[in-house]
């Protein structure tokens, strides 16, 4: 089985290294390939002498790397990490191995290991537990681990992942898509450890971590529209009703009815949730055909 180990890497000089000497151990006829985005230390270079194919993206973000590797690169089975050293390469053999038995991704669990006592950054874990728990209620599943960047991949999953996002929020656009398109995805439990002294995170707990959130209610209102829609028609249902009912009640005890712009208030706010019911009712048919025609297009590769 052909198989690429793909590291995408932004300013990494001082793990890049030892991830590549990791993996080449663990993987010997795997192609590594170091994508750097836009580096300002010698990431590129230190890859290069330690023997990773090392090309370029210009555009900034790791949606954006991610998107070229897999245009790019050619394999039965890809093995993305990041450069930071925080995943263990004594794992890509298993992870590779499941590849090979069927399953078309498979996840590195950190979260069910030593993520939450080995991580230092604050706010990270409650963020890790927010997106998973809204992942997993969106979609009806059990994912442990929805944002690791330690993913084997199949071919079949890999040419046909169509990547909207540009930043971080790509593993979350990843899991999404998987779930959503049926795919066999298979969890095995990682060790994760912290970055090394010297090491700096690029992500921006604030503004990536509304990125990610935002990423999921939008995905949430295009692969599961009447769930979402259906849920703001009911509020507005109950915000139509909430008004409504003093109105009506006054009439029943007085016959008059002088709350006249709060009733048509109401009313107006009944027919949104109406047509708001069947935006989703409409747009959910949709979302099948788009399914059906995937699934027609796969069996024709």
């Amino acid at each position: 089985m052909k198989t690429a180990v793909l590291i995408p890497c932004y300013n990494e000089a001082t793990s890049i290294e030892k991830v590549i000497n990791d993996f080449k151990q663990q993987l010997p006829d795997a192609t590594i390939f170091v994508y750097d985005n836009n580096s300002t230390d010698n990431t590129a270079d230190i890859a290069r002498r330690a023997g990773a194919v090392v090309k370029h993206e210009f555009r900034q973000g790791k949606g954006n790397v991610v998107r070229s590797m897999f245009r790019d690169i050619d394999a039965d089975c890809y093995l993305m990490v990041d450069g930071d050293d925080t995943y263990p390469a004594e794992n890509a053999k298993e992870m590779c191995q499941l590849v090979e038995e069927g399953a078309d991704m498979v996840i590195g669990d950190r979260l069910s290991s030593t993520y939450f006592t080995e991580n230092k950054r604050p706010f990270h874990n409650d963020g890790n537990r927010l997106v998973r728990f809204l992942i997993n209620k969106i979609f009806n599943n059990n994912i442990h681990d929805i944002m690791t960047g330690y993913r084997a991949l199949s071919h079949t999953f890999v040419k046909n992942f169509p990547i909207i996002s540009r930043n971080f929020e790509i593993e979350t656009e990843m899991t999404i898509h998987a779930l959503d398109k049926n795919f066999l995805i298979r969890e095995l439990k990682i060790n994760y450890r912290d970055r090394q002294e010297g090491s700096v995170s690029k992500l921006n707990t604030y503004l990536d971590g509304m990125k990610v959130v935002s990423t999921i209610f939008m995905m949430f209102r295009d692969y599961r529209p009447l769930k979402f829609f259906t849920i703001i028609s009911a509020l507005l249902l109950l915000i139509a009703i909430a008004m409504f009912v003093p109105v009506f009640i006054e009439y029943m005890q007085t016959g008059l009815v002088p709350r006249f712009p709060t009733l048509i208030v109401s009313g107006f706010i009944g027919i949104a949730s109406l047509l708001t019911f069947f935006c989703g009712v409409v747009l959910e048919v949709i979302t099948k055909k788009h399914k059906q025609l995937y699934e027609l297009m796969l069996l024709k590769k």
